[in-house]
């Protein structure tokens, strides 16, 4: 079974950028036609951060997160990234990897329950 193995969260101060990274291991990226980003505060819920489809043609972002954070993805390389600019404190969260099977467009990409593999996440904390 393909796992989902995030990387690249850290440390950084407010205003700077860090990429995350969200490999497949022990398969392709080729079975998901829609990878996504999600994260989690404590004491939150788990929020839609952005997704992308199979081809990189559609991407979709949360309105908190539009013009700051842009995914993409190397289906050569099997991983999806996030790069994120211009943190802030409220952007602190584990952040998540997420595929789903389908193509999804609009809202209905932000729905969690939708995707049915997850990586373990990648803590990303953003000092003021």
């Amino acid at each position: 079974q393909v796992q989902l193995v995030e990387s690249g969260g850290g440390l950084v101060q407010a205003g700077g950028s860090l990429r995350l990274s969200c490999a497949a291991s022990g398969g392709t990226f080729s079975r998901y036609r829609t990878v996504g980003w999600f994260r989690q505060a404590p004491g939150r819920e788990r929020e839609f951060v952005a997704a992308i489809s199979w081809t990189g043609s559609s991407t979709y972002y949360a309105d908190s997160v539009k013009g700051r954070f842009t995914i993409s993805r190397d289906n050569v390389k099997n991983t999806v990234y996030l790069q994120m600019n211009s943190l802030k404190p409220d952007d602190a969260a584990v952040y998540y990897c997420a595929a789903r099977s389908d193509y999804c467009s609009g809202s209905g990409c932000r729905l969690r329950y939708e995707y049915g593999y997850w990586g373990q996440g990648t803590q990303v904390t953003v000092s003021s």
